[in-house]
């Protein structure tokens, strides 16, 4: 699907499900990492994040399309445009859009794995399991002072 593709499925869902003309701008952008979608509120365009279309279809695009739409018709009425927003909550229903888009499946595997860094002690031999790494030239052994060194990390499942 190409941002013209995706701009026309915008304005078609704007005025099929809204009733309002969608006038701006809207684009596939590459940098979005951790949402499906944005608005902008000073350029009024609606950004949407690719790897959901590829990876969860069509359906899920339409869902994050209304959801943007949302806000971008509240915004421009001066209504409640954010999430916590009454008038946001209430279009939505009217609308069927979805309040959060799906995880995505590699978003998932990411989750599922937790990686574990161990530190050991260099006197008591005491072991610090730690979900992130930390500097050993700034922290020491909590019971007796003594360098941190980094013995190993490692995924668990």
């Amino acid at each position: 699907m190409t941002d013209q593709h995706l701009h026309n499925l915008v304005v078609k869902i704007s005025a099929e499900q809204f009733h309002k003309p969608f006038r701006h701008r809207a684009f596939f952008n590459p940098r979005l990492r951790t949402t499906g979608g944005r608005y902008m509120l000073r350029s009024h365009n609606i950004e949407i994040n690719r790897k959901y279309f590829e990876q969860l279809g069509e359906q899920e695009l339409i869902g994050i399309i209304k959801h943007e739409l949302c806000h971008y018709h509240l915004h421009l009425e001066g209504k409640g445009y954010k999430h916590r927003d009454k008038d946001f909550r209430e279009l939505m229903k009217q609308v069927g859009a979805p309040r959060f888009c799906s995880m995505l499946p590699e978003e998932k595997k990411k989750s599922l794995q937790q990686r574990i860094v161990i530190y050991q002690c260099s006197n008591c031999k005491m072991e610090y399991h730690r979900k992130r790494s930390m500097n050993t030239e700034r922290y020491v052994c909590g019971k007796c002072r003594g360098k941190l060194i980094k013995v190993k990390e490692m995924l668990i499942e």
